[in-house]
């Protein structure tokens, strides 16, 4: 089963994806902030990261950063609720796999899931 680590500090999205992604048969894991995401990916070997990209403190911006250099094959979707055409060019730019609004349809991050990741019954080896 792919491990999805959910990284939100907005309590009721980041229960909306985890419900949403489990309904599709995902293991998922979250975090209600960068730091405590960074500390689970490094403990949990999560197989994607669903990043906010505006949160207090550790942004998803420096968590973007830290995740591919240290782990630069892993897949991130990264979403916003602010809409700018260089914003997300910046996080593709910067390693994201893929970008989303932040009002985007549950159908849309499982699509950008199936694009990075195995079916969610089969786990995938990681190289790093």
């Amino acid at each position: 089963m792919a491990k999805i680590l959910v990284i939100d500090d907005d309590a009721r999205d980041r229960e909306l994806v985890t419900a949403v992604l489990e309904k599709r048969g995902y293991e998922v894991i979250s975090a209600e902030n960068g730091r405590t995401g960074l500390m689970l990916c490094h403990r949990g070997d999560p197989d994607a990261v669903v990043l906010d990209l505006y949160m207090p403190g550790i942004d998803g911006r420096s968590v973007l950063q830290q995740l591919r250099t240290l782990h630069p094959s892993l897949p991130v979707v990264v979403f916003s609720g602010h809409s700018a055409e260089d914003v997300e060019e910046e996080m593709l730019h910067q390693g994201a796999t893929a970008f989303i609004q932040k009002a985007f349809s549950l159908h849309q991050l499982g699509l950008a899931l199936q694009e990075v990741l195995p079916s969610p019954s089969r786990r995938k080896t990681r190289r790093t």
